[in-house]
């Protein structure tokens, strides 16, 4: 397995190199670019042409990933070279929130097949139901096969994102790449957060899916303006602040939800995923230590998975609302995960509106947000 990492800036253009050093015989390029420079269409027509054979996969974010730098308003280009892998790519279109369930049953049914051994994802990170998506996809792949990945971002908006699809930008897309190999291809992967919960558990009296409407028979959104104060006239940008934590009735565990849209006229809230009526929210606040203690930690359950040396490649995929609360911090958490794995493990990666991943290996994949997941891949 080789990898070759590019990093294009508007100040410093292509670093270190042009791409193109495997001569054109990589496999699958990632890239992941702000809104403005998917724009430039000429920089993914390089990569494209730098790498005639390979898949290009890739999407909008709320800020890039590159080694242990957070850039802005840059392209990064990490190609890879299989050795013992085989992979397939699929892409559908995404009309509507309530289309997520069956687009992620069509995507898992395409890509299963003998030795199939992953699934990586990226979708549309505003019009989608996160969860019912990820609920569609993993019901179809085998048991002993999970997914991850992320919702493409927008920055700080929330208005608009792009997933790359036949290597052109595509709105209300969602794009798949399924792995395939014998015993050489050594996936770990592994999801935290680092929030803390404040205030009362609410009750959801009243939701559809991903739009939540009443908590203790109360508006929703009044009630969540209350708890934000100041920073309520921001919404929906300021709710990555302060998300939701969702636990089920005699369940200890829970899923963290934010906001991605505020609906004024209904008093609702639309979130990356479903806020079903009967489960409990608690509103969550930041943790600087706890955030970056929760970077590490997904590193660590990375590599107890995979049980070897360092891996090759790490993609680390972590939520905008992170970035906006740790500000001039942010690269501390990307460090954290550095200083885990050495320095021989290529960082590549991304900030989200939404994390898919199993917490832990053996546990069921869901979406999350506010956390860093990440998922490695080596060859050996």
């Amino acid at each position: 397995m080789q990898i070759e990492k590019c990093v294009w800036t508007e100040k410093s253009g292509w670093s270190p190199t042009v791409p193109g050093r495997f001569n054109g015989h990589a496999q699958l390029v990632f890239i992941f670019g702000s809104h403005a420079t998917f724009q430039k269409n000429a920089l993914i027509e390089q990569i494209k042409a730098a790498y005639p054979e390979a898949i290009l996969f890739g999407c909008t974010t709320a800020g890039e990933i590159s080694d242990t730098q957070v850039l802005d308003d840059s392209i990064t280009s990490t190609a890879v070279r299989f050795e013992h892998t085989k992979l397939k790519y699929i892409h559908r279109p995404i009309e509507q929130p309530e289309d997520s369930l069956k687009v992620g049953l069509e995507l898992g049914e395409a890509l299963v097949a003998d030795q199939l051994k992953h699934v990586l994802v990226l979708t549309e990170g505003v019009h989608i139901n996160g969860s019912e998506f990820v609920k569609g996809l993993v019901s179809k792949l085998p048991q002993c096969v999970t997914a991850t990945g992320g919702l493409s971002g927008d920055g700080e908006r929330m208005e608009e994102t792009y997933v790359l699809a036949d290597g052109q930008p595509r709105q209300k897309t969602i794009s798949a790449v399924g792995f395939y190999s014998n015993q050489r291809l050594k996936i770990g992967y592994g999801s935290l957060g680092g929030w803390d919960p404040f205030g009362p558990d609410r009750l959801i009296t009243r939701s559809e899916g991903n739009v939540l409407f009443e908590m203790d028979g109360k508006s929703a959104l009044e009630l969540y303006k209350t708890y934000l104060g100041e920073h309520a006239k921001g919404l929906p940008a300021t709710g990555l602040l302060f998300p939701l934590s969702l636990r089920m009735p005699g369940s200890e565990t829970g899923v963290v939800r934010t906001v991605l849209a505020v609906n004024e006229k209904e008093q609702s809230m639309t979130f990356a995923g479903d806020v079903p009526e009967g489960a409990y929210a608690r509103l969550m606040k930041a943790n600087f230590d706890r955030l970056i203690d929760g970077a590490s930690g997904a590193a660590e359950t990375c590599y107890q998975a995979i049980k070897e040396t360092p891996p090759d490649l790490a993609l680390l995929i972590s939520c905008v609302g992170r970035k906006m609360v740790l500000k001039q911090r942010v690269e501390e958490e990307v460090e954290s995960v550095r200083e885990m794995f050495g320095n021989n493990t290529v960082l590549t990666g991304f900030y989200s509106y939404g994390e898919i991943s199993p917490f832990t290996p053996h546990a069921s994949c869901e979406l999350h947000n506010q956390t860093m997941s990440i998922t490695t891949i080596s060859e050996h």
